[in-house]
């Protein structure tokens, strides 16, 4: 073979041991990436599987409370069982072992917050000055909820309705004119940003502070200090509220100062915030709404849930 045959056999060889090479490093990169995918998957999965668990427990926390339990928050600020007065021992709540993973919750009083389906206009009207929202956007605001919810296609005076324009929307869509089904309706309705629904700069927003779920009047044991601003508790009875609360929670037999101004004692609605976390990340969540009836036996039931299934 003359030489500059042998140098292009060369050459020819180098390039396929070249491509081959390419090939296979291809094919390393994609295994790769394809047992990368199948690990996010399972940790996924095990992770929802984790946050479901979180719910489950929270369940069988508010289930082993039993009948004539009240709740309040305790000084740590965490929602607290009490049966004659005293703290129901609380089960375990954060990044509780289970298998691969941890799981963590966080009950909430569904009845700590402001019922919008029931809510009057000046209740939501002030609730939207403690958010610090002007008075034209209020205005727009309210009538455009109590228009959402009420059962006509009448517009209030500041109000929205679906022919004059939710159905003009480059997406269009009808109002509702039923009682809202979950508080998440509120970004639909007209004047209501996200920014107002959600908080910013660690604000509160409606989100924080309103529900759809809840029944019969706040609890005064576990509002906020925004739910009294929007019922207009002055900030000495806030104070007084609070640190009494701290000390002993308010009975149905020391409620009667408060109880003609909306709020009670009594609950049965409560907030279910649930993670799964894989290697002390967490990798799914839930948020659940259940409500416990009164009655021996009584079962639990869910109201609304969102996140992993």
């Amino acid at each position: 073979m003359r030489r500059d045959e042998r140098g292009f056999a060369l050459i020819a060889v180098l390039l396929v041991l070249g491509l081959l090479g390419i090939v296979g490093a291809e094919f390393a990169y994609s295994m790769r990436l394809e047992a990368s995918a199948v690990r996010a998957w399972k940790d996924s999965m095990g992770a929802a599987h984790l946050a479901e668990a979180g719910v489950e427990q929270a369940i069988r926390e508010i289930a082993g409370a039993g009948d004539g339990a009240s709740v309040a928050r305790a000084g740590d600020g965490l929602l607290t069982f009490y049966r004659g007065g005293l703290a129901l021992p609380r089960l375990p709540r954060t990044r509780v072992r289970l298998g691969a993973g941890e799981f963590s919750y966080r009950i909430t009083d569904e009845q700590a917050r402001i019922n919008v389906n029931n809510a009057q206009q000046p209740v939501l009207d002030e609730l939207l000055h403690c958010l610090g929202v002007d008075k034209i956007a209020r205005d727009q605001i309210v009538d455009s909820i109590l228009d959402w919810i009420d059962t006509n296609d009448d517009h209030r005076l500041n109000g929205a309705e679906s022919d004059d324009y939710y159905l003009k929307l480059p997406t269009p869509y009808r109002a509702h004119n039923k009682q809202l089904d979950s508080i998440t309706e509120l970004l639909q309705v007209k004047g209501v940003t996200e920014a107002l629904f959600t908080g910013v700069d660690g604000k509160p927003g409606l989100a924080d502070v309103l529900t759809a779920k809840g029944l019969g009047s706040v609890n005064v044991n576990t509002a906020g200090p925004l739910v009294f601003c929007a019922m207009k508790v002055s900030e000495a009875e806030i104070s007084e509220i609070t640190q009494g609360r701290r000390d002993n929670p308010y009975t149905s037999a020391t409620i009667s100062r408060w109880a003609s101004r909306g709020f009670g004692v009594d609950t049965g609605t409560f907030r279910i915030e649930a993670e799964g976390l894989i290697d002390g990340r967490p990798r799914a969540s839930i948020t659940a709404i259940v409500r416990k009836d009164r009655g021996p036996g009584s079962p639990i039931v869910t109201l609304e849930w969102s996140g992993v299934r």
